[in-house]
């Protein structure tokens, strides 16, 4: 069953009257439950592309159907009720609301679909992940590696069906980076959800069930 699709995505942006293709006729499917990656050097319009696969910009052609449900000219209000239901984001920069608890931050997006369980649900996250002991800590009190499983919990939260990762180990060192990969995968297994990942990482991209290479704006491979 495919659960994401691109068809013929464009993208161009206008800069000193210069009209520049970041990508070119992009077309691919995502089998639900898959772990595909996306890769290429920096500037290759890999990011772009998750950008748009995920309905946080429109291309400038061609269509996006997550769930069999075309996107591509849904408006901000209807895209933002779907994302927190069917989708989750894992960045490369945590974006956890410094003011709040880790408990708070992993709750958020339950709270906004007025779930009653979204505590009991953080607390059962945290504790999957090794958080237990740190649901009262705010951000800035939290390790590199526990922002980024706290940011883990937050995408989970609302059992997603599609998660999109962008370098989700950027800012981690090795063991770390590894380690939050592991459980990404692991959670990602048992609740059945389908997981897009950019990163440049070689070793991540071998864990993968499908290689998708980016070149210069177009698919250069497929493994």
């Amino acid at each position: 069953m495919t659960i994401l699709e691109a068809r013929h995505l464009t993208k161009t942006y206008t800069v000193d009257r210069r009209r520049i293709k970041v990508l070119d006729d992009v077309s691919l499917k995502v089998a639900a439950g898959e772990f595909m990656v996306i890769t290429g050097a920096s500037g290759s319009g890999k990011t772009t592309l998750l950008t748009l696969l995920s309905g946080l910009d429109h291309p400038s052609s061609g269509n996006v159907l997550i769930d069999n449900r075309d996107i591509t000219g849904a408006t901000e209000d209807e895209l933002a009720p779907m994302r927190n239901k069917l989708i989750g984001f894992v960045f490369q920069s945590f974006h956890l609301v410094p003011s709040m608890t880790a408990r708070e931050n992993v709750m958020f997006p339950a709270e906004l679909l007025g779930d009653p369980e979204a505590s009991r649900k953080a607390e059962r996250l945290l504790e999957r992940m090794g958080l237990a002991d740190r649901g009262d800590n705010l951000p800035s009190q939290l390790s590199g590696g526990e922002k980024q499983r706290v940011a883990l919990c937050r995408s989970m939260i609302n059992q997603p069906k599609l998660l999109f990762a962008d370098e989700p180990t950027g800012n981690l060192d090795t063991k770390s980076g590894m380690a939050v990969l592991s459980q990404l995968v692991a959670l990602k297994n048992e609740r059945g959800a389908t997981l897009v990942m950019v990163t440049h990482n070689p070793d991540i991209a071998k864990a993968a069930d499908r290689l998708l290479v980016i070149k210069d704006g177009c698919l250069a491979d497929r493994t």
